[in-house]
């Protein structure tokens, strides 16, 4: 006898434009998230309140066509166990002192953060909501060439008991500093 855990939802091919990569990225400590209100089960994120040690999600600025996220399933069907990992990896043009500084305090302490990304298609999508992200790696340098510039390049890595949630984009802007 088999058991029978839950129906299952078609899923059709849209008309709509598809377009991959990430247009902004925000961040925030996880710990200055007091409360997030979703609508259970449905994956969508309609209020999101912040304490007061911080004024808001700060915003990291990258280049059209640098920068991405992958969403895996790690699936145990020998355990039963499925979570899921988000990798975001963003490319930060021009290396600088302000950046060098800001880039310190997200790595002091392997700091837990919760990231907004923004992806091409102006949907915003919630990274780390049940158990925080990490930058988990940090490297680039000058380049050799002339046309090689600057640059950093910055992982962050949450793993989660669900996929992302989708963000009202209507809270978005009372949410940033």
């Amino acid at each position: 006898m088999s058991i029978t855990c839950n129906c299952l939802d078609e899923i059709l091919k849209g008309c709509d434009n598809n377009i991959g990569g990430l247009k902004a990225a925000y961040f925030l400590p996880y710990n200055e998230v007091t409360s997030i209100g979703a609508t259970a089960g449905e994956g969508f994120v309609t209020s999101l309140t912040i304490g007061t040690g911080c004024d808001g999600f700060v915003k990291y600025e990258f280049n059209k066509n640098s920068s991405s996220y992958v969403e895996e399933a790690n699936i145990d069907l020998v355990n039963g166990s499925t979570f899921y990992t988000v990798t975001t990896s963003l490319m930060i043009p021009r290396r600088d002192l302000d950046k060098r500084n800001a880039l310190a305090l997200v790595a002091a302490g392997q700091q837990e953060l919760i990231i907004i990304l923004q992806d091409s298609n102006n949907i915003f999508w919630l990274q780390g909501k049940d158990n925080g992200a990490n930058l988990t790696a940090q490297g680039e340098g000058s380049g050799v060439a002339r046309a090689d510039g600057s640059k950093y390049s910055l992982t962050f890595t949450s793993e989660e008991p669900e996929q992302m949630y989708v963000i009202d984009a209507t809270i978005i802007p009372a949410l940033l500093a």
